[in-house]
């Protein structure tokens, strides 16, 4: 017969594998990750996340598109489905929402 700590551990192994799929805090769920890489939409409330100050996650920044490159200043204009916005291309921090 198991004892309840052996069982308790084995429970806690065999659930090991499913947190490693789990998405780390600012990334999207692996699905998502596909879908939008896919050509999809990002997965909605996405833009009640752009706020300024905030940094703009990566998956977010990399699914937009670059309307004004690289300034002086190390400021970046990209629009992300029909949202214009200006950050620090470097940190991803939100400057300016230009539409919302």
């Amino acid at each position: 017969m198991f004892k309840p700590a052996i069982a308790t551990g084995l429970a806690v192994l065999l659930a090991l594998p499913a947190a490693s799929v789990l998405a780390k805090p600012g990334e999207l769920p692996p699905g998502l990750q596909k879908k939008v890489e896919r050509g999809g939409e990002l997965p909605p409330g996405w833009k009640k996340k752009l706020q300024v100050g905030e940094i703009l996650e990566p998956e977010i920044y990399h699914h937009g598109v670059i309307v004004k490159p690289v300034d002086k200043y190390g400021l970046v204009t990209i629009s992300i489905e029909g949202e214009i916005v200006r950050l620090m291309h470097h940190t991803h921090e939100i400057v300016e929402i230009l539409s919302h």
